[in-house]
């Protein structure tokens, strides 16, 4: 199931967890640490993440790596360019 990314990226928290895989891909762990909200819960947002393309997923071993899909956001920039031309 694909999620619409402007659902996705209307919760605060996924905004949150987008700036930090901006700044370099983490495991869900790692992202737990800066949010007020249990891990099983940064689950379930990165999962809406993933459904709307906005971020990939890249197993190591144990661990699940979480970066952000570059193409996702190419696809949602070029929706919304439409309107600035």
């Amino acid at each position: 199931m694909t999620l619409d990314p402007f659902s996705a990226i209307a919760d605060p928290n996924r905004r949150h967890l987008l700036e930090e895989l901006r700044r370099a891909p983490k495991t869900v762990n790692e992202l737990a640490r800066g949010l007020p909200i249990s891990r099983p819960a940064v689950s379930q947002h990165l999962k809406a993440l993933l459904d709307s393309d906005l971020v990939t997923v890249t197993p190591e071993g144990t661990r699940r790596i979480y970066a952000v899909n570059g193409s996702g956001f190419t696809r949602l920039n070029l929706w919304l360019d439409q309107f600035w031309t």
